[in-house]
């Protein structure tokens, strides 16, 4: 018996601006810092394009660029040793 698949892989997807304001939304687990679960969670899940764009809707939303998880650490602070977390990083710099 041979099975087809149903439905194509889909590698990198275009996000329009509704799905990445979605993350605005989202709800931090008690405890933590909503804006920097914000933050984190963007960063962990969208290309360097949508997260720059996420960053200019969750700045003009009030939301705290510096914000530290319970470490103390902002999300900068986090992702600046990352190989390829460069763009991510100069998306938050150019909000500050």
């Amino acid at each position: 018996m041979v099975l087809k698949k149903d439905k194509e892989k889909v590698i990198d997807p275009v996000w329009g601006e509704e799905r990445i304001r979605e993350f605005l939304d989202l709800q931090a687990p008690a405890g933590e810092n909503a804006d920097h679960h914000k933050l984190l969670k963007a960063y962990q899940s969208m290309r360097p394009e949508d997260f720059e764009t996420f960053i200019g809707f969750f700045v003009a939303a009030n939301g705290n660029l510096e914000a530290q998880n319970l470490e103390g650490k902002t999300v900068a602070e986090l992702i600046s040793t990352h190989r390829y977390s460069q763009p991510y990083l100069d998306a938050i710099t150019k909000q500050h």
